[in-house]
């Protein structure tokens, strides 16, 4: 999708103004966690108050597209994966598929939306080259869930110990297809067309204009990203194109209207999401401070030169000219109260069934951990956020000793830290849970030192299929139990060392 039909955007006001070259070098925004304006660079002048909403794009977790049978598979051969509805030859029909349904309805509940139990089909006409049909079937006039809302947490100044939860609200949620993929060939002047994608399911979250920085919309779209993965209703893996966002970015002073926004298209990655965004409002309060005024334009996210580059303007308004879909029939959704007796549960998608169903939401997880460990909550958010570690967390702890706050110090400055350094996940740790927790019995039962402990963990990181009790061994780590054994180094060191 390259744009949400109106939506929240009628909330900015549109107006013509002049580009600043992507070479000027941004002034560091600062995000006030607390809510408040983030202050111009020059002294004397009134504060600014930066507005960010984002359009999240989501693939639902299917074996098959929104419309058709075709199978999803990422990086498979260029147009191995096409029927002849995704390639729109004439005559052929779309068929609902059932999990993208469920999937919508499963984030949208919980997302604290409303479920609409009758939403429509439309199509959104626009011509490009891997857009086969010359249009977009999505939901335009009645999505599939409305006003909802999400709470994320951010630290203050950096500070994990000093953690504000904030809450943004979701306009709306819709089911629709993803286009063809379009691959620019510069050496021969060409571009090629990839139909896999296209017809793929996607959830669109419209979030509504309440962040006001980088680190906010960054930390409001790791949350989301966590509660789609936890659902199980897309895998929402960035790198792979599976969630997509585009950030709507403007600023005004105090008690003004909203100022003119700008849109920065397709950022795929959590990093470049809070710097697109913070360059973006520095970029357009520099231009009002020096007296310019902002394109109402789409814009990219350059990551090699850490700035965002013009597209397009806006100022001549695209005419989608929506209709409705006429191949598929609303959209009927039901609860207990509303289903019939005799329907066959098999044909129909029930609301209360999905909702009973749901799994623990990351919020719920963390404070299951503070509760049940007694580790401190920005400890908690640390476990949830890192793809796998919570269990990790949990297995060393069942296979130990320790107390669950002595593990954590282990897991987060040593395990976590050695990740990191070598750019691994969770999952590619040659440090196995059951290795960490033989370690820590050794040091629980003062068998080493915390300091031997550190060295043994540096050789359990090289892989070499040693156990924490060889490596000790082999080492001569171990601490030293006999009285007189002790008493007899030390007497060797005095008798060397008269004069000291």
């Amino acid at each position: 999708a390259r744009g949400c039909g109106g939506g929240w955007r009628r909330a900015w006001q549109r107006g013509l103004g002049g580009l600043v070259p992507a070479s000027r070098p941004p002034r560091v925004v600062a995000c006030n966690a607390r809510g408040g304006a983030v202050p111009a660079g020059k002294s004397g002048l009134a504060s600014w108050i930066p507005v960010v909403g984002l359009e999240i794009h989501a693939q639902i977790s299917s074996n098959s597209k929104l419309f058709s049978g075709s199978q999803v598979q990422f990086a498979a051969p260029p147009n191995s994966l096409v029927s002849f509805f995704d390639a729109s030859l004439p005559g052929t029909l779309p068929v609902l598929n059932r999990r993208c349904v469920e999937a919508a309805v499963m984030t949208g509940l919980a997302l604290n939306c409303s479920i609409n139990k009758k939403s429509l089909f439309d199509r959104k006409h626009y011509f490009y080259a891997d857009l086969p049909a010359g249009y977009q079937i999505t939901q335009q006039r009645v999505p599939i869930a409305v006003n909802g809302s999400l709470s994320y947490s951010l630290c203050i100044d950096n500070k994990m110990s000093q953690m504000v939860t904030k809450t943004v609200r979701i306009k709306q949620i819709q089911l629709e297809q993803d286009s063809g993929k379009s691959l620019h060939d510069d050496a021969r002047s060409q571009t090629l067309v990839d139909l896999n994608r296209a017809g793929v399911g996607l959830m669109e979250v419209v979030m509504e204009p309440d962040l006001c920085c980088g680190e906010e919309a960054a930390a409001a779209v790791r949350e989301l990203q966590l509660i789609l993965q936890t659902l199980g209703s897309s895998q929402a893996i960035m790198a792979e194109g599976q969630l997509r966002v585009d950030a709507n970015v403007s600023v005004h002073h105090p008690g003004e209207p909203y100022g003119v926004r700008t849109e920065v298209k397709n950022i795929n990655s959590l990093r470049f999401l809070a710097k697109a965004v913070d360059y973006e409002i520095q970029r357009q309060i520099e231009e009002l401070e020096n007296g310019g005024t902002i394109l109402n334009e789409t814009r990219a996210f350059d990551s090699k030169l850490g700035c965002t580059v013009p597209m397009r303007d806006k100022e001549g308004k695209q005419d989608y000219r929506f209709m409705p879909e006429p191949n598929l029939p609303p959209l009927i959704l039901y609860d207990a109260k509303s289903l019939p007796a005799n329907v066959n549960h098999q044909q129909v998608v029930n609301i209360d069934w999905i909702h009973e169903r749901l799994p623990d939401l990351p919020s719920v997880k963390r404070a299951k951990l503070v509760e049940l460990y007694g580790i401190l909550p920005e400890h908690s958010f640390t476990l949830v956020n890192e793809d796998g570690l919570t269990e990790f967390f949990e297995n060393v702890v069942k296979q130990t000793q320790m107390k669950p706050k002595k593990v954590i110090g282990w897991i987060l400055n040593d395990l976590l830290s050695y990740l990191k350094q070598h750019s691994l996940t969770v999952k590619e740790s040659p440090v196995s849970s059951f290795l960490l927790a033989d370690l820590l019995n050794l040091l629980e039962k003062k068998e080493i030192s915390a300091s031997a402990a550190k060295q043994v963990f540096e050789e359990l990181w090289k892989g070499e299929g040693k156990t924490p009790l060889e490596i000790v061994k082999e080492k001569q780590l171990q601490l030293i139990q006999d009285q007189e054994e002790l008493e007899r180094i030390c007497q060797a060191v005095i008798d060397e060392r008269e004069k000291e």
